[in-house]
């Protein structure tokens, strides 16, 4: 494992080769360490590889040795991922686009990492009204005291109320940054970048001493889409750098939700083109947005008159349980409307791998479960 994530970081700093290239190459040879050794007519066969980008890679490669190359990046940047290890967060396995090297400092969840914590993204224009900012404390707040892990992208305005909400209930924020974690932007955020390392997570594809570029918050963006099950658009001027959030969620096949507002406001003219497109509308009870999350609020949370409380992601209506057999039944019992990973099955389950997945062939085959990309399972 530790000679392929020296690969990744390897082929990462050769020009011209990004996220989509890598999953090209990862799907030609079935590991980087052996295309790294993959003569140039083989890398020629790959769509997109032409004479001149394998030339380059050729000529880049040759002054590369992976294995030093990786003792010299650690020395620097000692806290990352790729894609290799196994706690590269799954979320981000899933997106077409995942971030070869992701560099992080704070506090790792293990439940976040698998995807167990329900975690949703926040984000909102840099400049918004008492109202934005109002609804989007009320928000972020609620989930954070209802279990889920706030995810936005520590800017001004929307991002910076939903990370603050967040941390002072409590709760769980992961902040993406267009820099170096070891970088603050913008510095007026920097006292509360500083509260996130200590109760969160700081996450970024850039190293250490990666100053901000207003090109890198682009993509930034997919990672706070790729990190959150659900989005949520606050407030959103036209040109607002949350609809590249809000595209790359659709994309991903994540929930997109909109805080609604006036008509004639400007600030949400965005939001208001994201439901004209299709986007849900964040409903006025707290209740019921828990609900359309997947999640009841704990007793103790003042959110709305609600007489159940159901535990996240789990189906609001119980259907009775079809007459199974007791391990189809058992594998069963642990898919719900919303999609699962197979590796979490299996850790609940506690069955072998070969176990859950010819039990999941005979659920689908009788039209109870549905497999969705990702290995992701789901009731029918």
């Amino acid at each position: 494992m530790i000679e392929e994530r020296a690969y990744w970081l390897a082929w990462a700093k050769i020009s011209g080769i990004g996220p989509i290239a890598l999953q090209k190459l990862k799907q030609q040879f079935d590991t980087l360490a052996i295309a790294w050794t993959a003569t140039p007519a083989e890398l020629g066969h790959i769509s997109g590889f032409g004479r001149h980008k394998v030339e380059k890679i050729v000529e880049e490669r040759s002054r590369i040795n992976p294995e030093e190359l990786l003792k010299q990046h650690i020395e620097k940047n000692p806290n990352f991922w790729t894609p290799a290890d196994s706690d590269y967060p799954r979320l981000l396995q899933e997106i077409p686009t995942p971030p070869p090297l992701l560099y992080y400092r704070g506090v790792v969840d293990s439940e976040e990492i698998l995807g167990i914590t329900p975690t949703v993204g926040i984000v909102g224009t840099r400049h918004p009204s008492e109202y934005g900012r109002r609804w989007t404390r009320k928000i972020s707040s609620i989930l954070a005291k209802s279990g889920f892990t706030i995810v936005s992208g520590l800017a001004a305005g929307i991002d910076t109320e939903a990370h603050s909400a967040c941390l002072e209930v409590g709760g769980r924020t992961i902040a993406v940054f267009g820099n170096g974690v070891d970088m603050v932007y913008p510095r007026e955020n920097k006292s509360l970048a500083e509260q996130v390392v200590k109760q969160g997570l700081a996450v970024s594809e850039y190293p250490a001493g990666t100053k901000p570029n207003s090109k890198h918050f682009p993509q930034r963006n997919r990672i706070i889409a790729g990190l959150s099950r659900a989005v949520l658009i606050m407030e959103a001027p036209q040109k607002s750098g949350a609809l590249i959030t809000a595209d790359m969620a659709n994309e991903f096949c994540r929930d997109v939700y909109v805080l609604p507002a006036r008509l004639d406001d400007e600030k949400s003219y965005g939001c208001l083109q994201l439901i004209n497109k299709g986007a849900e509308v964040i409903p006025i009870t707290m209740d019921r947005l828990l609900e359309m999350l997947g999640a009841m609020p704990p007793l103790d949370i003042d959110v709305g008159e609600s007489s159940e409380q159901l535990s996240l992601f789990e189906d609001k209506k119980q259907t009775s349980m079809p007459d199974l057999e007791p391990m189809l039944a058992e594998i069963f019992q642990h898919i719900s409307s919303e999609p699962i990973l197979l590796d979490l099955i299996i850790q609940k389950t506690g069955l072998s791998s070969g176990e859950v997945s010819s039990s999941l062939l005979q659920l689908e085959l009788l039209g109870l479960v549905t497999q969705l990309p990702g290995m992701r399972y789901q009731k029918s």
